[in-house]
């Protein structure tokens, strides 16, 4: 009887495995993501800008941090308080006490004094719905700090509050100055005497105060 012939070893061609990932084409392979492109920047009318820009041929800008409309022309704000004289300088005798306080603490901290007071203010023509509601002379606090104003404004409670903008600050204190002269009580019941007429002069403009003085 014959031997059986050897088993025949059938391998497969390499060709029918997977290929290996470096064998794969390339629509298979992972794409990796380019680096964004460099930010540029320069100024452009007082603004800075960014460029976003895969070449100098294009170029797409993005404003960064734009000024108020106030500041791009020069302006300030100004805060305010107003009410009648009369109620402002001697009726309510805690105004004194908190403007002169205040004013002590600018001194030790040798801060520069950033609130006045201003008799007849000229910015006022610009608030006719708050003019008409006033009783003349008419006083206003005013400072560039909105916070404090806005705390005076719940002391006081009896005020009148709004803003505007102007150019510097003699535009801002401008005023038609007049003199003031408040009658004295008959009767004064209060433990300590009564706030002399004038005081208010420490916190006028100079210039206005200087005015004063020479009526």
């Amino acid at each position: 009887m014959a031997a059986a012939a050897p088993a025949a070893l059938s391998l497969r061609s390499c060709a029918g495995l997977a290929p290996s990932r470096a064998d794969r084409p390339s629509s298979f392979q992972k794409k990796k993501k380019s680096a964004p492109p460099p930010l540029l920047s320069s100024r452009r009318g007082g603004r800075r800008v960014l460029y976003t820009s895969s070449s100098f041929s294009s170029t797409r800008a993005v404003s960064v941090g734009s000024p108020p409309q106030a500041e791009q022309e020069g302006l300030k704000k100004f805060h305010f308080l107003v009410a009648n004289a009369k109620f402002m300088l001697d009726e309510e005798e805690h105004f004194r006490e908190q403007l002169f306080e205040k004013l002590r603490y600018y001194g030790e901290r040798t801060k520069e004094q950033d609130f006045w007071l201003v008799i007849e203010p000229k910015f006022l023509e610009k608030f006719p719905a708050i003019t008409k509601r006033l009783k003349r002379p008419a006083v206003a606090l005013v400072s560039t700090d909105a916070t404090w104003i806005t705390f005076m404004k719940l002391r006081l409670d009896r005020v009148l509050a709004d803003s505007f903008e102007a150019g510097n600050l003699g535009e801002a204190l401008a005023s038609n100055p007049v003199e003031l002269q408040f009658e004295k009580p008959e009767k004064w019941v209060a433990p300590y005497p009564k706030y002399e007429s004038g005081w208010w002069k420490t916190f006028q403009p100079p210039e206005t105060s200087k005015t004063l003085s020479q009526v």
